[in-house]
């Protein structure tokens, strides 16, 4: 891909810091990376902002759409003709809940450029309410919820949780689509107390979704309101919501909410060096996307690339919807892009086209070590993780392998390589989806963590940089 070149950075060793790889380091990455501590945790603040902002896959698009905004891109409808041009830079969203942004570079040759796309997806584990929840249970006002993808259910028990999602709203006769984001507490699914439970239950806690999962609203049943959607969800659901999006209770149409965490991202640690959040699978990787595209657009107008940031909803209960990875959105929005770019070889351009698609990865456990290969063990403030998988779970090969490590390079950054134990089964990712839909070349990437699908987990703060640097230089290079 041709385009802007940066050196690599220079740096004494005195303002080097002290952090190593896994030890699957290869002899093209550094062992220490080159940033000085100062510069490692540059996006602390912000990536803390984002992950307190991007409570569902909603919340995540409409965060990053105003992000890229204030940068200089234009909002496309699918509904309507584009026009698309050099040095442009663009944005489409499908559902409210995936986006697909791209950059034109200045020096675009529909014969000759490429794609160069980072790939991730916006969903997470989460409880969200069934279409109709009003639930009594003993005379108190619970939540009637379903498990969306394969969370850590009992990590949700015991903890403050509020409301997020969407509604359609009408005013003044026109529907619209707004986010409701409740700024409090607002239910509780409690644990049975320990005089209660069987040595059994409590030696291995496995509760019933449909029996155990229902969060605890309020003491009493009010009377219903008259409103259709009231009908479904409990009064006091409906009147929460239109306080939040500042409504009548009957302008609202329809719901579509989910549990959230109502703690804080937060920097934690003696030293403030872990992100501790809820949805870092995979908000993580939207965050270090989003601003690696940011931060490249000073070299656009020197680029021949086309530069994407693709996010998907659904990703977590198997990527088959309008919106989600098995979906055309991402092959629509190429086409239409480069058909607006003059080009008429839209398989060609495909073909020089390369995609990183980047998710989170499982970080070394230091109770459970056995549970990783001891060869492909990857630790937290290591740097991003190449996924290997050789029954096809993740789309690396060697030829992504080169290009990624070849980014890293440019950035000055550290990678590590990911592989589970041969007796493990391994998930999957987006990767595999579009590469397969598309024909499209990619690499499974992500930075590490711990306690994935969790209500709450943690990453290191260095990853952030390492992963948005590599992005950054992906896009650059």
């Amino acid at each position: 891909k041709k385009g802007h070149k940066r050196p690599l950075a220079q740096k004494s060793s005195r303002d080097r810091c002290e952090m190593t790889t896994s030890g699957t380091a290869t002899p093209d990455t550094c062992k220490e990376c080159a940033a000085p501590r100062k510069e490692l945790r540059k996006y602390d603040a912000d990536v803390v902002d984002y992950l307190n902002a991007a409570q569902s896959a909603f919340h995540c698009v409409a965060e990053v759409t105003a992000r890229l905004v204030k940068n200089g891109f234009e909002v496309l409808d699918e509904r309507k003709a584009w026009t698309v041009k050099p040095n442009g830079k663009y944005i489409v969203t499908r559902n409210g809940s995936s986006l697909c942004a791209f950059a034109v570079g200045g020096k675009f040759d529909s014969e000759k450029s490429g794609a160069i796309c980072v790939g991730a997806h916006t969903d997470s584990p989460c409880p969200k309410l069934k279409p109709v929840s009003r639930l009594e249970k003993s005379g108190n006002t619970m939540l009637g919820v379903v498990g969306y993808g394969g969370g850590l259910w009992h990590t949700w028990f015991d903890r403050d949780l509020t409301l997020v999602g969407r509604a359609l709203v009408r005013r003044k006769g026109r529907v619209s689509q707004e986010l409701v984001r409740l700024n409090r507490a607002v239910c509780r699914i409690p644990t049975l107390a320990i005089h209660l439970t069987s040595g059994d239950e409590r030696s291995s806690f496995k509760p019933n979704l449909q029996q155990h999962l229902p969060p605890l609203l309020a003491t009493g049943i009010q009377d219903a309101l008259a409103s259709d959607v009231a009908k479904r969800h409990d009064d006091v659901v409906v009147r929460l919501a239109a306080e939040a999006l500042q409504c009548g209770e009957d302008e609202i149409l329809e719901l579509e909410l989910q549990l959230a965490d109502f703690q804080p991202a937060a920097l934690i640690g003696a030293r403030s060096e872990f992100v501790s959040s809820g949805r870092l699978d995979n908000q993580g990787s939207c965050y270090c996307g989003t601003t690696a595209l940011i931060e490249s657009l000073d070299t656009l107008q020197n680029d021949a690339s086309l530069r994407v940031l693709a996010m998907f909803d659904h990703e977590e209960v198997g990527s088959l919807s309008q919106q989600g990875a098995q979906s055309p959105f991402l092959g629509d929005v190429l086409r239409r892009a480069y058909k607006g770019l003059r080009g008429c070889d839209f398989d060609a351009f495909v073909a020089r086209s390369f995609q990183i698609s980047s998710d989170m990865a499982h970080g070394l456990h230091p109770n459970y070590a056995d549970r990783h290969d001891p060869k492909h063990a990857v630790k937290l403030q290591g740097g991003l993780v190449i996924k290997h998988n050789a029954n096809q779970r993740y789309a690396t090969d060697a030829v992504g392998c080169a290009l990624l490590r070849r980014f890293a390079l440019e950035a000055a950054c550290p990678l590590q390589d990911f592989a589970v134990k041969a007796d493990s089964g391994c998930g999957t990712t987006i990767g595999p989806i579009t590469a397969a839909g598309l024909g499209l070349k990619t690499v499974d990437v992500g930075p590490p963590q711990l306690s994935m699908h969790s209500c709450r987990e943690i990453m290191g703060a260095d990853d952030v940089y390492y992963a948005v640097k590599t992005f950054r230089a992906a896009f650059e290079t």
